[in-house]
């Protein structure tokens, strides 16, 4: 008969310690059993919290504060105001530290040639080039051997060259072709070409 009491005991101390521990998983683990004024405290965080302006802050202040917007929504009435707004300035050019000469008109027509009325139209006259300056070389021998073609011989002040047709005298001459009685030089620098007779002596 004692063996059926003890266990009815354990059994209630088991249920009683059973439903302490849920009681301490509770108090832990859900807030809102264990304190009662929760709701009001999540009901006042989760109001949005009102926004005070710029325009109010100032009112009270009486300081010019700078009006912070941070909606990032295109507003099209300031933007309409910005393009009517127009530049009047005071008619002086910024750009030029003194004002602006002033230029006479012109009397007549501003041509300088003007034809003459006896000769008709004036016609134009297409100018010539100058002419390419003398070659200072001179040419007073000719060098022929059989088999070889013929070469010349070339004066300019105390110096004397011998070239054949094709070199280059002076680094800027050059022989063109070779006759008895003459030759024809190439200036390099002007690109013309000028026949030298024999000189005698």
């Amino acid at each position: 008969m004692q063996l059926g009491l003890e266990n009815k005991k354990k059994t209630m101390w088991a249920a009683a310690l059973g439903v302490l521990a849920l009681l301490a998983v509770a108090y832990q683990f859900i807030p809102m059993l264990t304190s009662p004024s929760s709701p009001d405290s999540s009901a006042q965080a989760a109001a949005p919290v009102p926004r005070v302006s710029s325009r109010t802050t100032a009112k009270t202040t009486g300081k010019k504060t700078r009006a912070e917007n941070l909606d990032p929504t295109l507003q099209l009435g300031l933007l309409a105001a910005s393009e009517q707004t127009e530049y009047r300035g005071s008619g002086r050019n910024i750009f030029i530290s003194q004002a602006e000469p002033v230029i006479p008109k012109a009397m007549g027509s501003g041509a300088t040639d003007q034809p003459k009325k006896d000769d008709g139209p004036a016609q134009y006259v297409i100018p010539r080039p100058d002419p390419a300056p003398r070659i200072p070389l001179q040419f007073y021998g000719l060098a022929s051997r059989p088999g070889e073609p013929n070469k010349i011989f070339l004066k300019l002040g105390e110096d004397v060259w011998v070239a054949g047709e094709g070199e280059t005298v002076d680094r800027r001459y050059k022989v063109v072709h070779i006759l008895p009685m003459s030759v024809d030089i190439l200036d390099l620098v002007t690109n013309s070409t000028q026949t030298i007779p024999l000189t005698q002596g």
